[in-house]
This record gives C-alpha cells, sequence and structure tokens, in this order.
C-alpha cells in the first residue's frame, strides 16, 4: 500500500502544484491591488482568502485537518503564538483558521524575495524579515514587531526551534526571541500551539508530495504573559507544545 500511495503522489503532485501555482501567482497581482489602492484590511482580506485557497490545494492531495482551539483566544490585546515547525506547511491553516487574530511573522530575509505571494506578503503584510547572522539587528526587529503588535493588538507567529523538524521530532527551544517580545509585549497573551504531521508532506522534499496526510493544529490556552517570569514562562510554553508532539 505504501508503495502504491508513493507512486499515485507523482500525479497528484503535479495537480497540486498547478493549482498552487495559479493560486501564488494570481494572489501576487491581487495583493498588489489591494494593498496599493484599497489598504490594509482589503491586502488582508486577500492574504486570508489566498491562505483558504492553499488549504483546498492540499486537499487536492487528499490532506485532511484538524484545528482545535482549547479555551477561548485572546480579545484586544496583542497575541505571541509560540508554535513547534515542521514544514512551510504548518503556516496556512494558522492563518485561516486564526484571522481574527491578524497574524504576522518574524521571518528569515530569504524569504522576502523570490516566492509569489509569500514574499510580497512578508514584505507589506506588518511581518519583519531577520538575518540570523546578525542577532543584534535582528533583535531590532523582533522590538519593531513588538511595539507593532502592541499598538495595533495584532498576533505574531514565532518558530523558537530555529529550523524545521524533519522528522517531527521536537527540537530546543532558542530564548533570545522569546525573551524579546516577552519584555516588550508584557500586557500580551501566549497561544502555544502544537502541529502533528506536517514534517509528512515533506517527507520527500518538495516532490512529491505525499497523499492522504492528516495535518493537525492544536492551539492550547491563552496565558497572560506578565503572571510569568520570562525564562519560567518559556520552560512552560515548550513543554506543552513538545508533549503533545507525535512523533
Amino acid at each position: 500500500m505504501k508503495q502504491l500511495a508513493r507512486i499515485l503522489s507523482y500525479p497528484f503532485s503535479v495537480l497540486f502544484y498547478v493549482f498552487f501555482g495559479i493560486s501564488v501567482t494570481a494572489f501576487q497581482a491581487i495583493q498588489w491591488v489591494c494593498f496599493n489602492v484599497f489598504g490594509y484590511q482589503a491586502h488582508k482580506k486577500s492574504v486570508d482568502i489566498l491562505n483558504w485557497l492553499l488549504l483546498r490545494c492540499l486537499n487536492v492531495l487528499g490532506t485532511r485537518f484538524s484545528f482545535k482551539i482549547e479555551g477561548k483566544l485572546p480579545q484586544r490585546a496583542p497575541v505571541i503564538l509560540v508554535s513547534n515547525h515542521q514544514s512551510m506547511w504548518d503556516i496556512p491553516p494558522m492563518i485561516w483558521y486564526l484571522r481574527k487574530l491578524h497574524l504576522k511573522f518574524i521571518s528569515k530575509k530569504e524569504l522576502g524575495h523570490g516566492v509569489p505571494s509569500i514574499s510580497y506578503n512578508l514584505r507589506h503584510g506588518g511581518s519583519v524579515l531577520i538575518d540570523r547572522k546578525q542577532p543584534e539587528r535582528a533583535t531590532e526587529q523582533i522590538v519593531k514587531i513588538s511595539k507593532y503588535i502592541s499598538k495595533h493588538r495584532r498576533g505574531v507567529i514565532i518558530f523558537p526551534e530555529g529550523t524545521r523538524s524533519r522528522t517531527g521530532a521536537p527540537k530546543p527551544f532558542k530564548t533570545r526571541g522569546l525573551l524579546t517580545l516577552f519584555e516588550q509585549v508584557q500586557e500580551g497573551y501566549v497561544l502555544p500551539v502544537t502541529v502533528n504531521n506536517s514534517w509528512k508532506l515533506q517527507r520527500y522534499g518538495f516532490f512529491p508530495m505525499p497523499i492522504g496526510v492528516h495535518l493537525k493544529h492544536h492551539v492550547h490556552p491563552a496565558i497572560k504573559i506578565s503572571e510569568y517570569e520570562p525564562n519560567e514562562l518559556i520552560s512552560k510554553i515548550e513543554e506543552i507544545i513538545t508533549r503533545n508532539i507525535n512523533f
């Protein structure tokens, strides 16, 4: 059965990439119009719709989604979403299902160019791009987005493992970025998120894409930042996230 599934994944992957390519190419232009003509809200809506379409593209592969939100999401408060990182496919479900949080990203600078739609959103949608080789400059960018989400009561996603896990096994959290966020956004909340099975979508690299993957997200209850000492909070978040990872 595994061999048959691998064979079938080739034609379905071709179909997937056709729909994926059409989606990101079309929304490159749509985002430009929305941002430059109608402003932030229209651009944000276009990004939401794009990510809904990306989920539909994954449905072509038989991908299923479970997105569990435990407890109520914070209202009118800055939110730091902390998640394990398994593949690029961690992200579209978060953007779509948590769209009310206006999620932004702390992303490596290389993604700011060369990827239709995705790069445009990273450059113009309120996110920041960091150079991992320049930690002081990266910290400045994290302070910048901290002030942004505090001012506008929006959310930011950070993957403290740094690089994605190619097997699903969790990696130790890097604390510098989290400590900066917690220091700057003490009035906000943390949403720990556990992602499972996303790594399976890239177990063969970018081609072929496996069929029948069940991608799971678990949004744990929000935690008030000011109620914990920063390092204690990091340990608590890491324990919550990693104990729910299946690998």
